[in-house]
C-alpha cells in the first residue's frame, strides 16, 4: 500500500496538477489574473506539434509489428463501442440531441489529458511506443461519426433533411485543426532525419512542460468559469462525468493486457478511454446536433472527468495495470 500512497502523493503534488487548481483558485477568488488568448493558442498548438513530433521519431525508431497493429485495432475498437452503451444510458434521463454529443465526447479522446498522462508517464521514468500517438489521433474520429448514427437513427427530424451531409462530418472529424496537427507533426518526426531532429530538440522537449503547466493554468480558469452554468443540470451528468470514465479507464486498463505488454501502452490506452473531449467533438457536434446544448457537454468533460482522472484516475489505473495477484 504504500507504493500506492506514494503514487497518489505524487500525482496530487505534481506542478500540472497544482498550476490547474491555482487556476480555479483564481477564479474563486476573482482575480484578475488573465492570460491571452493568442498566447494561449499558441501553446496548445505548439503541445500537439511537440506530442506529435517526438511521437513521429519514436515511431520512426520502431518497426511496424503485430503489437502495433492489434493495439491500433483495439483502440478504434475502444473509440467505437464507448458512445454506443454511453447514448443508451444517456438518453433515459437527457434528449436525443444532447444525448448523442455526450456519448461522442465521452467516445474520443482528450489531446490535454494525453499531456498530462505523458507527464505522469515521464514521472514514473515509464516510457511508452510511439505509435500510441497515432492511435490518439486515430480515436478522435470514430467516436464522432458513431455519435452522428445515433442521432440520425434515433432524432425524429434527422439531421441530413437538413442539407448535412455524412460525408461532410466525416471531413470534418478527419481534417479537424487538432487532429490534423497531431498526425501531420506525426508523419513529420516519423520521416525527419534523426540528427536534423535533434536540433529542434530543445524546443519540443526541454521547455515542454514548462508550456504545459501555464496551458493548464488557463485550463483551471476555464473550467471554474464554466462549471457554474452546468450545475443546474443535476447531479444526474455529473456522477456520469465521473462512473462513466473510472469505468471505462477501469476496464480498459485490464483488458489491454491481452493486446499488449507494455505497461506504458496500458496506462495510455486506459486513460485515453477515460478521457473526454472538448476540443474536436464540440466543434463538429455544432454541425451535426445544433440542438445540443454545449454547456452540458463540455463543462462534464472540462470541468468533472478532466479534473477526476488527473487526481484520482490516473493513480487508480496505474495501480491496476500494476496489480499482481499473490
Amino acid at each position: 500500500m504504500s507504493s500506492e500512497f506514494e503514487i497518489l502523493h505524487s500525482n496530487l503534488t505534481n506542478p500540472t496538477l497544482l498550476f490547474f487548481l491555482l487556476g480555479v483558485l483564481a477564479v474563486r477568488l476573482k482575480s484578475d489574473l488573465e492570460i491571452p488568448a493568442q498566447s494561449i493558442k499558441f501553446i496548445s498548438l505548439y503541445l500537439l506539434f511537440a506530442i506529435g513530433f517526438k511521437g513521429g521519431q519514436e515511431l520512426s525508431h520502431s518497426h511496424i509489428t503485430s503489437d502495433v497493429i492489434y493495439s491500433t485495432m483495439f483502440g478504434i475498437a475502444i473509440a467505437t463501442v464507448i458512445p454506443i452503451y454511453a447514448f443508451f444510458i444517456l438518453k433515459r434521463r437527457l434528449n436525443i440531441s444532447d444525448s448523442a454529443a455526450i456519448a461522442a465526447s465521452y467516445g474520443s479522446v482528450s489531446a490535454v489529458t494525453f499531456v498530462a498522462a505523458v507527464s505522469f508517464l515521464e514521472m514514473q521514468n515509464i516510457t511508452f511506443g510511439g505509435h500510441m500517438v497515432a492511435i490518439m489521433a486515430l480515436m478522435e474520429s470514430p467516436a464522432i461519426i458513431v455519435g452522428v448514427i445515433l442521432l440520425t437513427k434515433f432524432e425524429k427530424s434527422p439531421i441530413d433533411s437538413k442539407g448535412i451531409h455524412f460525408s461532410q462530418l466525416v471531413h470534418h472529424a478527419f481534417t479537424n485543426g487538432s487532429v490534423l496537427l497531431i498526425l501531420g507533426s506525426l508523419i513529420i518526426g516519423f520521416i525527419a532525419d534523426t540528427k536534423q531532429a535533434e536540433g529542434i530538440k530543445p524546443f519540443t522537449t526541454d521547455i515542454f512542460k514548462g508550456f504545459l503547466v501555464i496551458f493548464l493554468l488557463e485550463m483551471g480558469m476555464v473550467t471554474a468559469k464554466r462549471f457554474s452554468a452546468f450545475i443546474k443540470y443535476g447531479w444526474y451528468v455529473s456522477l456520469f462525468a465521473i462512473l462513466l470514465p473510472a469505468f471505462n479507464g477501469c476496464i480498459v486498463a485490464y483488458m489491454s493486457q491481452f493486446v499488449t505488454d507494455d505497461i506504458g501502452n496500458r496506462f495510455v490506452f486506459a486513460i485515453l478511454a477515460a478521457s473526454a473531449s472538448y476540443i474536436a467533438v464540440p466543434a463538429a457536434m455544432r454541425l451535426a446536433a445544433p440542438k445540443a446544448d454545449p454547456g452540458v457537454y463540455i463543462p462534464m468533460a472540462l470541468g468533472v472527468t478532466f479534473p477526476f482522472n488527473i487526481t484520482i484516475g490516473m493513480p487508480l489505473y496505474f495501480m491496476i495495470i500494476n496489480y499482481k495477484p499473490t
